[in-house]
């Protein structure tokens, strides 16, 4: 290095600025570890603001680091004990070490989860996000928290485009096709308990027990016939709905390896039936077979004339008196609306309920002012946001009541 009143040399400053980089690269990894949505944009916004000298002062450094990565309210309230622990060496509370990586006993594996063999570890979390309920302050802060729910808690909260480590993503993807799984689970047990209170046949109670008088000893309950929940799924797979597209697939899978009646469709301009191909056991199969059968994914979205290939080949086939027909797009049709809003209108007159799922509802400002989301309106029973595991996780008490 250069002595004292020497100006530093370049070689001197390309070292510095080596070493400013690696510290750089290596908070970011903790940020991500600690369930941090950071992206390269992130990155290189945070070198800019080394470079206009907001490293000179600590408390300068963590305020401007705080806006800047801090997305979401958990993310606030634990970012200074990372900021310290990583920067200032203090230690903190929280149960996020310094290097951001939880312990691998409390950290759930993506291939756990895609198992479904890990129900201890995280399985609070599944249950905050299928309850759709809020975490308490403890729980957000990290503090007395295994990590590997507070990671997954986080994760629930995240908008899918907004995920850009591909761990995160891959695991995001595997709590979607478990929490299909574990929706099925719930909806299956209300069910039956909703079946076991049906009121008392009396004629037949009168003639089983006149062996006993006439005594109502043995009860006899009338029992009706109930066809079981059926799920239709219409994925819009255009290129607008791209970010969202692989979540998606992971919870259909998910739907049809839970849902003993379900069926799945992908359309863009076309119409292709794709429950075969999704019901493979390995996800990752399921997925390569998809891609060789949606030739044309990616482009504009011809809705209408998609769902008049459903109504005339497929309805009648797939739908019966209790058929949720779920339809996942952002709306943005590039064919007649006029043309969506009539095969809207026959097929509400065919299922039970209409559900529309769109992701650009959790955007800040988005108002359902495309022609083609205006037309289908009319005829939708929920349209509700789709853009995070938690509103996932909220379908389940309508469907439920179905």
């Amino acid at each position: 290095m250069s002595c004292c009143g020497t100006p530093p040399t370049l070689d001197e400053m390309d070292e510095v600025s080596r070493l400013v980089s690696r510290k750089l690269s290596a908070f970011l990894a903790t940020l991500r570890g600690a369930a941090f949505a950071v992206g390269a944009r992130e990155g290189q916004d945070a070198a800019a603001l080394l470079a206009a000298g907001y490293g000179k002062k600590p408390g300068l450094l963590r305020s401007a680091f705080k806006h800047l990565f801090s997305a979401r309210k958990a993310d606030w309230e634990k970012f200074d004990g990372i900021f310290d622990a990583f920067w200032l060496k203090k230690r903190v509370r929280s149960r996020i070490a310094a290097s951001g990586r939880p312990a691998n006993a409390n950290n759930p594996s993506v291939k756990s989860l895609q198992d479904g063999q890990d129900k201890q570890k995280g399985g609070e979390a599944f249950d905050q996000i299928a309850s759709g309920g809020e975490a308490s302050a403890e729980e957000r802060s990290g503090e007395g928290r295994a990590e590997g729910a507070s990671r997954t808690e986080t994760i629930a909260e995240t908008d899918f485009r907004k995920l850009s480590d591909p761990a995160d993503i891959a695991e995001a993807h595997a709590i979607a096709e478990q929490l299909a799984r574990l929706m099925r689970t719930r909806l299956t047990r209300r069910d039956l308990a909703r079946r076991r209170g049906y009121r008392l046949d009396l004629r037949r109670t009168i003639h089983r027990n006149i062996s006993h008088g006439g005594v109502p000893v043995s009860l006899v309950r009338r029992q009706r016939k109930q066809k079981p929940l059926r799920l239709v799924i219409l994925l819009d797979a255009s290129g607008s709905m791209s970010m969202y597209t692989g979540a998606f697939l992971r919870f259909i899978h998910g739907v049809l390896d839970a849902f003993r009646e379900a069926e799945a469709f992908l359309f863009h301009t076309r119409l292709a039936h794709v429950s075969d191909a999704m019901r493979e056991k390995d996800a990752a199969r399921a997925l390569d077979r998809l891609s060789m059968m949606a030739q044309g994914a990616g482009g504009g979205t011809r809705i209408g004339e998609s769902l008049q290939t459903f109504n005339r080949w497929h309805a009648a086939r797939v739908i019966h008196s209790r058929t949720c027909v779920m339809i996942v797009s952002d709306g943005y049709e590039t064919g007649d609306a006029a043309l969506l809003g009539h095969e809207m209108e026959q097929l509400g007159r065919r299922c039970r309920r209409i559900v529309w799922l769109n992701p650009m509802m959790g955007w800040d400002g988005y108002a359902p002012e495309a022609a083609g989301i205006k037309a289908a309106l009319p005829h939708v029973d929920l349209f509700a946001p789709a853009h995070t595991l938690k509103s996932l996780a909220a379908l389940e008490p309508y469907l439920s009541k179905l």
